[in-house]
């Protein structure tokens, strides 16, 4: 765009009326979509009605000028791999790339919103939309999807951070309550939001279908705009989710900024200022949010005749898959292979890749490269079976039969195996961790025939690989890997490429060892995180599970040293790791330093321990690296529903570096001084309480000196089940130990405390 028409845009936006100047009937015009896919603007008045259309991969944009949902007919995109895959990178700078490359192709379709990306957390392996969703951890999750938002909105391009929040399932999405303990909220479900709101002010947010604790995401008044936009500081705008919206006048007081896809009842809106249902500066508030949103976005909704690069952003989906893939398994090096070995390529997934997710994400890609295209780019002479079919029909014995002669007259064999479509999409939970049985049959087959399997896995969420695993040589954890993934598995299964994917999600032994599973799906109308804040390996580790890989999981052609680990304590709660890292091979190779915090023991249940930084360092063979990373305040906390806050308690805390959640390099353990808070004292705070409070514990001493004195009662002394007891009761219920004398020693302590606080 010449240094003309960015004047010009600017000239425009500072001429866009402010909502105050606009009629009733306007502003409530501007808070719902002008169809399923446009801003209702106002082009007389500078008021913009821009496209927003989905993501989160890439531009699902619906062909042709139709303002109506078709998810079929859609404008040629990159797709890049899915969260699925690409939260495998542990690579936020590549995950920015990934976002600017999303804002040029939304500048050449005029799309001023693009919808994404999605940060819920994978509750349970089996939810449905877990390849749109980056992590089961919340720090991992924000801080790579960040990037995304950083990147798309650099070019002037907004995001659409989803779903606000706890969307966890696709059973009964449009109504189920999610019913979660605050401290599950703070700590799991929300953070991820958090982090990314403050730190790159997402343009839009779109919340969620669900229920919270009853009350829809909607009109849920504390989540738009107590915490939102009160507590994190947010300024822009929220839209429902599509039909999410079931009362515009609660939604648009709860902070809902636009409906989406209009239900056309702008008049509800301006009947409810007119009978006062709504006050006439909220609905201002509102539509300036959209005013606002129109102006941001001007500037590259009028750039003309721009034209993404295909090839360049098909060259950053082919980075960002290569970096997406986990390799789980390499006995005997059976990878790298050599492009002149003996190879049978066996499963249709080879051929017919499965590379995104079903729903509202599928993108009509620019290009389309399989492992077999990459194959024949290479001149690689590979023996191909397709092995089985993708639907539930009974296996072919044919295709059996040709699978194993394959098998029999090579050297190695890459078996393809996954999920198909229709085992996993938007819309619908999954039932099993299971491959298909076809697939496995073959599988168990074929080891049977060869000895030097590599399996080479697409799937969006994780699957069972317990029962087979020891009967193969390697695995490659492929997730879905968007167009370029059969070029990226070639860069990575014949070694020009070292794998560096790090599991963003644990592998449990079995579906049944999910700690969510007794309350999963829900029942009539709800479904309750009974789990609380030990989802994924908070559970696993905590616990001692045994779990098929761990979180933060995965190896590499090359091999890694983490040395001289030190922690610099940088204040009463936070603190500097440091850690050097060497490649000791003689591959070029990536190594992700992970760093984790263990607490003491708390007064609530904490996990064992927390992923709190996280660094991705790149070497050349022998190199060495020094990484610093930073825990703050944050890092050590739990939320107190007791205190409605966050709580650093003093105590020794161990930080651990290491390369997976179970991979610990080394420890360091600091001592830190806690945040110093406490909740005030009443009668029906316990004596414990009252004993360990900074302003109670002098007043117990001067009570026990008393009683020595003789001007007081005097409590039991060497008598554990007394002490025992009286620690855990509240000094109102004194009386139960000490009879009429406990009377005496809780006006005491309230009289004493009263004075001292004055």
């Amino acid at each position: 765009m010449n240094e003309t028409s960015m004047d010009d845009a600017a000239r425009k936006a500072t001429e866009a009326p402010r909502a105050r100047d606009l009629s009733v009937e306007e502003q409530a015009s501007l808070t719902s979509g002008a169809d399923a896919w446009h801003l209702q603007g106002i082009e007389s008045k500078g008021i913009g009605g821009y496209m927003i259309t989905d993501g989160p991969h890439g531009l699902r944009k619906t062909a042709g000028d139709t303002g109506a949902i078709d998810l079929n007919h859609t404008v040629p995109a990159t797709c890049f791999p899915p969260a699925a895959g690409l939260s495998s990178s542990w690579n936020p700078e590549l995950i920015r790339n990934v976002g600017e490359a999303m804002a040029e192709e939304c500048i050449q379709e005029k799309v001023a919103v693009i919808l994404g990306p999605g940060v819920n957390i994978k509750r349970n392996p089996l939810g449905g939309r877990c390849f749109e969703y980056w992590s089961e951890d919340p720090y991992l999750a924000g801080h790579e999807a960040v990037g995304i938002v950083e990147g798309v909105q650099s070019k002037g391009v907004g995001t659409s951070l989803k779903h606000f929040a706890v969307n966890n399932q696709e059973t009964d999405r449009l109504r189920i309550s999610a019913n979660v303990s605050a401290r599950a909220l703070r700590e799991i479900y929300l953070p991820a939001f958090e982090h990314i709101v403050k730190t790159a002010q997402p343009w839009t947010m779109m919340c969620s279908y669900n229920r919270i604790n009853g009350e829809h995401s909607a009109q849920n008044h504390w989540l738009l705009t107590d915490l939102l936009r009160g507590e994190w500081g947010y300024n822009g705008i929220v839209m429902s989710d599509w039909g999410a919206d079931h009362d515009r006048v609660a939604s648009l007081n709860a902070g809902l900024n636009l409906e989406m896809p209009p239900s056309f009842t702008d008049e509800q809106i301006v009947n409810g200022v007119r009978d006062g249902r709504v006050e006439p500066k909220q609905l201002e508030t509102m539509a300036q949010g959209m005013i606002d949103l129109s102006a941001k976005t001007r500037k590259a909704m009028e750039i003309e005749g721009y034209r993404f690069d295909v090839d360049a952003h098909h060259e950053i989906a082919r980075r960002a898959a290569d970096e997406s893939i986990v390799m789980l398994k390499n006995d005997a090096n059976v990878l790298p292979a050599d492009r002149g070995d003996s190879l049978a390529v066996i499963g249709e997934f080879a051929r017919t890749p499965r590379y995104q997710g079903g729903g509202s994400s599928h993108i009509t890609p620019t290009r389309m490269t399989g492992f077999l295209d990459a194959l024949r780019e290479d001149d690689v002479d590979a023996r191909f079976a397709p092995g089985f079919t993708f639907d539930d029909a009974p296996q072919d014995p044919r295709l059996t039969d040709e699978a194993l002669a394959a098998a029999k007259a090579s050297d190695r064999v890459l078996m393809f195996l996954g999920l198909p479509n229709q085992a996993e999409s938007e819309g619908f939970d999954r039932t099993t961790l299971d491959l298909p049985a076809k697939q496995l049959e073959l599988l168990d087959q074929v080891t049977q025939v060869n000895d030097h399997v590599v399996v080479v896995l697409s799937n969006g969420s994780v699957v069972s690989v317990a029962p087979w695993r020891d009967k193969v040589q390697g695995i490659l954890e492929a997730w879905l890997l968007g167009q370029a993934g059969g070029r990226a598995l070639a860069d990575v299964i014949f070694g020009d490429v070292s794998p560096s994917g790090k599991l963003a999600q644990s592998i449990p032994m079995r579906i049944e060892d999910d700690p969510s599973l007794v309350n999963w799906p829900g029942e009539e109308g709800h479904v309750d995180y009974g789990e609380g804040v030990f989802v994924g390996y908070r559970y696993y580790d905590t616990f001692d599970r045994e779990v098929a890989y761990p979180f933060g999981y995965g190896l590499s052609y090359g091999s890694f040293e983490l040395h001289d680990v030190t922690v610099r304590c940088t204040g009463d709660a936070a603190a500097s790791v440091a850690v050097t890292v060497t490649n000791t091979s003689e591959v070029k190779a990536a190594q992700t330093v992970q760093v984790y915090v263990a607490p003491p023991k708390a007064r609530v249940a904490r996990p064992r321990h927390e992923l709190k930084a996280f660094a991705k360092v790149a070497l050349q063979p022998g190199e060495l690296k020094r990484v610093e990373m930073t825990l703050d305040e944050r890092s050590f906390a739990y939320w107190s529903e007791r205190f409605d806050d966050w709580r650093v308690e003093a105590g020794r805390y161990v930080i651990e570096v290491g390369t997976s959640s179970r991979d610990i390099a080394d420890t360091v353990t600091v001592e830190l001084e806690g945040d110093g808070k406490s909740m005030p004292l009443d009668e029906w705070s316990t004596f414990e309480e009252w004993r360990t409070d900074p302003v109670g514990g002098p007043i117990v001493e001067q009570m026990k000196r008393d009683a020595d004195a003789g001007l007081l009662p005097a409590l039991p002394e060497h008598n554990a089940g007394v002490e025992l007891f009286l620690d855990g009761m509240p000094i109102n219920s004194m009386t139960v130990l000490l009879g009429k004398g406990g009377k005496e020693i809780t006006r005491y302590l309230l009289e004493q405390y009263a004075r001292r606080i004055k």
